[in-house]
């Protein structure tokens, strides 16, 4: 579980997602907060080497209760650091709207992450521009309610 209240929670250095991240705490609400005109989600993550919680914005892709995580980079050759501390530390806090929840992320393959991918791609289209811009497959976690 992840208690962001007994420890510091460390910003991003980009700027842009410092900021984004900023305007969630100050209004306590992921609400009204777009990238392109998609909704955002806050996660609160571990490092996987240095184990200090961090904040991570994505955009919202929901689905029945799970959310997905879309490691995309913008399509560059590598993922993104979060995805190694999601990778090191699966159980992770989702802020979206004003509800803050505990879940758990697996990465997922095959029809599921196909299932996802989709989902994904409808709620943020610029995905499938990101995957054809890389040669790797960009990987997917699945949310699961804890």
């Amino acid at each position: 579980m992840v208690d962001q209240h007994a420890e510091p929670v460390e910003f991003s250095p980009t700027n842009w997602v410092q900021e984004m991240t900023k305007e969630v705490l100050e209004t306590g609400t992921t609400q009204g907060i777009e990238v392109s005109g998609t909704p955002i989600v806050l996660l609160t993550l571990r490092g996987a080497r240095s184990g200090k919680l961090r904040y991570t914005p994505l955009m919202r892709v929901e689905h029945d209760g799970a959310y997905a995580a879309v490691a995309s980079k913008g399509g560059t050759p590598e993922n993104p650091a979060w995805y190694y501390n999601i990778k090191a530390h699966p159980e992770i806090s989702l802020q979206d709207g004003t509800t803050t929840r505990e879940y758990v992320a697996r990465e997922v393959d095959g029809a599921e992450r196909a299932r996802w991918w989709e989902r994904a791609v409808a709620a943020f289209p610029a995905y499938a521009d990101y995957q054809e811009r890389t040669d790797r497959t960009i990987p997917v976690f699945v949310l699961d309610p804890r």
